[in-house]
């Protein structure tokens, strides 16, 4: 038998339901956010794949940036998740992705987890993706993340990026998400024959190339696709074996 709650508790917990209500009410609509972030930040800017598209659409960005700043989730800009790193701008995010042109079998190596969020907007579009984050307490905060939101095709771990996955490769695609001072010779090793790299090169607190790495015959072809400025890769970067 369930017990018999005092009137001024039950009046309480009437209160304590009208202010959630009330909450949720305030609350901003996220679903409506990301659809003004694709229709203001990524259209104009020339981003069409209707998958890339729909995974934008689709990912709650408000879930992996700090909650004390989730009033800025949509924004056209990076924001602080911590341990000096950042969550890329929803038009980057975007752009690097339609640029790998993932496939729905591609296993996709992910260099800097961050908050998981690119993770995620991959995970909408090929079969695996495996992320490495070297500042572990944000690898652990984005396993938590993504196994809390159903992102079941995203496997993690704490590491060093500039060593990829050798156990896990080889991969249809790499992204990276940190600029090294070279590409590294060990993420060009892990790559599939056809498959693609997109990574930022270049010095910390210059501007850096967006390079586009295309694998042919063991060799890397190498498109310059735009200046961009990311946090720099920590880790292990001999120069040797530059590509």
């Amino acid at each position: 038998m369930a017990p018999i709650l005092p009137a001024f508790l039950l009046l309480l917990l009437a209160c304590g339901c009208l202010l959630g209500v009330a909450r949720a009410a305030d609350a901003p609509d996220a679903k409506k956010q990301r659809e003004d972030m694709v229709r203001r930040q990524l259209l104009p800017r020339g981003i069409g794949h209707p998958d890339v598209l729909r995974a934008m659409r689709t990912v709650p960005r408000e879930e992996f940036v700090p909650e004390k700043i989730r009033h800025l989730a949509y924004d056209d800009r990076p924001l602080p998740i911590g341990w000096e790193q950042t969550i890329s701008q929803p038009y980057i995010v975007a752009f690097m992705t339609e640029a790998l042109a993932p496939g729905p079998e591609d296993r996709v190596l992910e260099i800097g987890t961050g908050s998981g969020y690119q993770a995620a907007v991959l995970s909408m579009l090929v079969k695996e993706v495996c992320s490495i984050e070297i500042v572990e307490p944000l690898a652990w905060r984005a396993e938590k993340t993504l196994a809390r939101l159903g992102y079941a095709s995203v496997r993690t771990r704490a590491g060093d990026g500039y060593q990829g996955w050798a156990e896990a490769s080889p991969f249809d695609a790499i992204i990276v998400t940190c600029a090294p001072d070279h590409v590294p010779a060990p993420l060009v090793a892990q790559l599939k024959e056809g498959g693609r790299m997109i990574i930022p090169v270049g010095e910390e607190g210059a501007v850096q190339e967006l390079v586009l790495l295309r694998k042919k015959k063991g060799r890397v072809r190498r498109q310059s696709v735009m200046d961009v400025r990311f946090v720099p890769m920590t880790g292990t970067q001999p120069r040797q074996g530059e590509n």
